[in-house]
C-alpha cells in the first residue's frame, strides 16, 4: 500500500475481542514510518499491555506509544473492570495525544463497538467523538459475514467513515465476496497467521497484504 494514501489518523476496532486488532495495529506501526500508537483504554494489566506488546514486537521506541487514559487491572469489559476499581470512565477525559514530529496516529479500541464504557456510553460513542476513519478487523471464519455486516451497520448509523475491513486468519473466499457485496466495503487486507512476529515480518505483512485500492 502506498504510504502517502494512508490517513494520518485511524481507529482500529473489531467485531469482537480476540479478532486480531492488536496484531493489525502492530503491522501498521511497523509498516508506516513515523507513526504513533494510542490505546485510550486498557482492560487487563497482569501481562503485557497492548502498547507494551506492540512496542516489544516492533522494536520501536517507547516514545512512539502514548499512555492510556484509563488503565484497568481486570481483563474484563471496561465498564466491569472500572467498577471493580471504583472508577467511572468519562468520555470528557479522553484527550488526543500531541504527536509532535510524528505523522500518523494509530488508535486501537477495546473489544467491539458495543462494549459498554459506563452506564450511558459504549466504545462506539468514543469512536464518534474522535471521528477518525475506521479499520474494522474480523476473524475470518464462521460467523464472519454476520458479525462484520452488523458492525458495519452500527458504524454507518453513527456516521463514521469506514476505511476498510481486515479479515484475519486463513482465507475464506466466500466470506470476502459476501462482505464486499452486502457490506459495500473495501477489504483492505486478508491476513494469514504470521508464523513469526518481529519487526521484519510485520513490515513485510504491511507490504504484502494491505491495499487501499
Amino acid at each position: 500500500m502506498a504510504r502517502n494514501n494512508f490517513p494520518d489518523r485511524v481507529f482500529i476496532t473489531g467485531t469482537d475481542s480476540g479478532v486480531g486488532k492488536t496484531t493489525v495495529a502492530a503491522i501498521l506501526m511497523a509498516g508506516l514510518p513515523n507513526s504513533g500508537y494510542w490505546k485510550p483504554l486498557q482492560s487487563g494489566t497482569e501481562e503485557l499491555t497492548d502498547s507494551q506488546w506492540i512496542c516489544k514486537v516492533t522494536g520501536l521506541s517507547e516514545t512512539r506509544f502514548y499512555p492510556e487514559t484509563y488503565r484497568l487491572k481486570a481483563p474484563l469489559p471496561p465498564h466491569a473492570s472500572a467498577a471493580m476499581e471504583n472508577v467511572t470512565i468519562d468520555l470528557n477525559q479522553f484527550w488526543v495525544p500531541y504527536l509532535g514530529s510524528l505523522e500518523r496516529l494509530i488508535v486501537e479500541g477495546v473489544g467491539g463497538v458495543m462494549v459498554p464504557l459506563n452506564e450511558s456510553h459504549f466504545m462506539l460513542d468514543l469512536m464518534s467523538r474522535l471521528n477518525y476513519p475506521v479499520i474494522l478487523v474480523c476473524k475470518n471464519g464462521r460467523g464472519a459475514i454476520n458479525n462484520t455486516l452488523l458492525t458495519l451497520e452500527q458504524l454507518r448509523n453513527q456516521g463514521l467513515n469506514i476505511l476498510g475491513v481486515v479479515l484475519n486468519g486463513p482465507s475464506v473466499a466466500s466470506n470476502r465476496t459476501a462482505i464486499e457485496r452486502y457490506g459495500k466495503v473495501r477489504i483492505m487486507a486478508e491476513l494469514p497467521v504470521l508464523e513469526q512476529v518481529n519487526p521484519k515480518t510485520l513490515a513485510q505483512a504491511y507490504e504484502d497484504y494491505f491495499t487501499l485500492e
